[in-house]
């Protein structure tokens, strides 16, 4: 492991991306800290920012919810705008020509992402100024006029919001990539250390074998963790063999290889797009009157540990990792380039045949995924009825732990790429870390 960070420190660019990276975490970790324009941080009281969906919208911002910062909406308004975009492209004819045209169609897709995010989070901040008032009002200081601080507060979200944007876009260009996912990483691992401490006293005060308790607890998370990596790491291999040719005095071809068919091809978007989508219900009822007796379901919604807020969670889960997973991944593209490289699947013939029996495999070993991905994405109101307080508990899976495991193994994986590209020995001695998906393998 020494040896591996030397080499990863003697190659300067990827020194330089490195340190890049955290220089740019370390900006948006001093702006999550700085409390709105208008506010008295001594009397800012927001418990219901801790609770709930609230509790998981401020995990994600690493705490700038609650702390009402700059940065209280986080980077999830752009993450919904992306979404909107993503569907756009499949719905609508003239988003969906603009995507096949290369390079500059998905620039302009990106411009028209970030117009989206402005309008998000506008309404948004509108929500997050009620929730302030109405939680939270004598920390507002009585020279600002409530239409001042109302629009100050919208402006300076938006602006917080769009710079947390331009944080990720950077740390994707040029910094080890995955900007929007290290962002939102960050936030979670923020709160884990208050989480195990927190969770440490309230089983060592309880008495009667809690530390037993507590360690059981931590064996069982690791197990989680272990599970995630396979679900994460895991591929089906299917042989392919190319023909043999022979170009001047070489022969090319004439061996078998593998096409590694991952069993959770979407990642960590099914579990950031479905999380999207349930703070649509936070968002109109949550920030805006979260101890409101109308509509029970809509406050259950709001709620990660009720039985529908995790019935409609899991299912979206599975219905977005099938749809992710078809927008990714390309089974007519990966038979044309076998096809072009007179490479075949034994007894399938190429062309659409090859086609349909990669995308039948797919469908298959996607299914057992996506139902493990639910099942991980429920497991913290599990964890919480089981007496796991509730900041703990949502690092028993879920959103949280999934993005921690799948960010952190698709950033090792970009860096073990570079060492391998330099003639250097990967990460670990034996084995790979496998790529985000088959289509990038094969192309």
């Amino acid at each position: 492991m020494i040896e591996t960070i030397r080499n990863i420190w003697s190659i300067e660019d990827l020194r330089k991306r490195i340190l890049y990276t955290f220089g740019l975490i370390f900006v948006y970790r001093i702006g999550s800290f700085i409390i709105l324009p208008g506010i008295n941080p001594a009397l800012l009281t927001l418990e219901n920012a801790q609770k709930g969906l609230l509790g998981l919208f401020d995990m994600f911002a690493g705490g700038s919810f609650s702390r009402a910062s700059i940065f209280a909406l986080g980077i999830m308004p752009y993450i919904s705008a992306s979404i909107a975009m993503q569907l756009l492209t499949i719905a609508v004819p003239s988003f969906a020509k603009l995507q096949k045209e290369g390079e500059s169609g998905q620039k302009r897709i990106n411009q028209y992402t970030r117009w989206l995010t402005v309008v998000v989070t506008a309404f948004q901040a509108l929500a997050y100024v009620t929730y302030l008032r109405q939680q939270s009002g004598a920390a507002i200081l009585p020279q600002f006029s409530p239409f001042f601080f109302a629009f100050s507060t919208i402006v300076v979200l938006t602006a917080g919001t769009l710079f947390v944007m331009w944080l990720g876009e950077k740390i994707t260009d040029k910094g080890i990539g995955n900007g929007a996912s290290i962002i939102i990483e960050i936030g979670i691992l923020a709160r884990l250390p208050h989480a195990l401490v927190a969770e440490f006293n309230a089983k060592n005060t309880s008495g009667g074998g809690g530390l037993l308790i507590f360690l059981i607890e931590i064996a069982f998370l690791v197990l989680v963790v272990m599970g995630l990596v396979v679900l994460v790491q895991g591929t089906r291999k299917v042989p392919v063999n190319y023909a043999k040719r022979i170009v001047g005095t070489r022969q090319i071809g004439g061996v078998r290889q593998f096409l590694p068919l991952k069993v959770n091809a979407a990642g960590v978007m099914p579990i950031i797009f479905a999380q999207a989508i349930m703070f649509i219900p936070m968002t109109v009822v949550g920030f805006t009157n979260p101890t409101s007796t109308t509509g029970g379901f809509i406050r259950a919604l709001s709620d990660y540990t009720s039985f529908w807020y995790n019935l409609i969670y899991g299912f979206m889960v599975i219905i977005f990792t099938y749809f992710y997973t078809a927008l990714i991944f390309n089974p007519t593209q990966i038979a044309d380039e076998m096809k072009r490289n007179n490479g075949f699947i034994p007894g399938v013939k190429p062309g659409k045949p090859t086609a349909e029996f990669i995308g039948s495999i797919m469908d298959r070993i996607t299914l057992p995924g996506a139902f493990f991905l639910a099942i991980v994405g429920i497991l913290p109101g599990f964890a919480h009825a089981l007496g796991v307080n509730t900041v703990f508990a949502s690092f028993f899976g879920g959103t949280s732990l999934l993005i921690i495991v799948g960010v952190i193994l698709d950033t090792l994986q970009q860096i073990e790429s570079q060492l391998l590209m330099r003639h250097y020995d990967g990460l670990m001695k034996s084995g790979r870390i496998a790529g985000r998906t088959a289509q990038v393998t094969t192309t």
